[in-house]
């Protein structure tokens, strides 16, 4: 009996390999075989498509700011395209003129408030990456006392809205004097840009290898020099990532300026809220303005994209 059942086959040993096949020999549904077989192309017009609507607006934009009043008050920016039966679309170009970029560059309060922003802009933004780098270096990799309690704070500070600080900043500085004036806007666009610096630099600073300081003290490097030759072209991605976020912030603030800027001598998002007359008739003047508004920031994107991926990719693998 002993032998028979020994030599007798197993039933469940089929069961168990049709429920398990091999490893390598994985069976793939249809749905899966077709996904694998145009996933490729798929993702690839998926992206297309959301680009190109996401685009619209900017092209409408543009295309508006080229075209007179009078076209504008007839139809849409669309307008310019017309179905031929020789080719499906074809390009109006008689519809686009420059007078509307020539007015709005003959229009004093819109070039002054392209300086003033310029005015406000580059030193928010230079004072928050170089204030920001030498604090997140300090929390990151010196040590003194109450460091993370003092941390800690900076986190805090993040979830503290600029809508709470509005009136006792008002108050402070129309107590010393710097309510209404470029300075002013400054102070509070960098007050409010640094826990986010701090925070950021911070986190990147740390994940620096210690035996590379180590190293860098051992040949005599101080401070200073490791924070200079060291720190700061490790952490360039990173520093180039927030430059940008501060630019892009500050540049399109409507809210702060609206209310600490000069009103004589505003900032480019209130010198085109200003120029908004009854029933928003002045299209020729928005538009153009909105656009010039757009594109610097954009050059500057794109002037400095490649550190910015480079960041983006570095803090989402850290």
């Amino acid at each position: 009996m002993t032998a028979v059942s020994a030599t007798q086959p197993d039933p469940t040993a089929a069961l168990k390999g049709a429920e398990t096949p091999p490893s390598g020999e994985r069976k793939s549904s249809v749905a899966s075989r077709l996904v694998s077989l145009t996933g490729h192309w798929a993702v690839r017009l998926g992206l297309v498509v959301i680009a190109l609507i996401w685009l619209m607006p900017t092209v409408g934009l543009l295309t508006s700011s080229l075209r007179s009043p009078e076209d504008i008050g007839v139809s849409g920016w669309w307008s310019i395209f017309h179905f031929s039966s020789s080719f499906p679309w074809v390009l109006d170009a008689g519809q686009f003129t420059g007078e509307n970029y020539s007015s709005l560059l003959s229009n004093d309060l819109v070039t002054g408030s392209l300086f003033t922003t310029l005015l406000i802009t580059i030193p928010s933004t230079l004072t928050v990456v170089v204030i920001g780098a030498l604090a997140g270096y300090a929390f990151a990799w010196l040590d003194f006392p109450g460091r993370d309690w003092f941390f800690l704070i900076v986190v805090g500070l993040l979830v503290v809205p600029v809508q709470v600080a509005l009136i006792p900043v008002a108050k402070l500085f129309n107590a010393v004097g710097l309510f209404e004036t470029t300075a002013g806007v400054v102070i509070f666009h960098t007050a409010f840009g640094l826990p986010f610096a701090v925070f950021l630099l911070r986190n990147f600073f740390a994940e620096i290898p210690r035996e590379l300081l180590e190293a860098a003290r051992l040949d005599g490097a101080g401070e200073v020099r490791l924070f200079t030759r060291v720190v700061m072209p490790l952490g360039g991605p990173a520093i180039a990532s927030l430059g940008i976020f501060q630019f892009l912030w500050v540049w399109n603030d409507m809210l702060v300026a609206l209310i600490f800027a000069d009103s004589s001598n505003p900032p480019i998002t209130v010198a085109l809220q200003q120029q908004v007359r009854q029933f928003g008739n002045n299209i020729d003047v928005l538009a153009p303005g909105a656009f010039v508004s757009m594109i610097i920031p954009l050059i500057v994107f794109f002037a400095f994209q490649r550190q910015f991926v480079s960041g983006m990719m570095a803090g989402a693998v850290k």
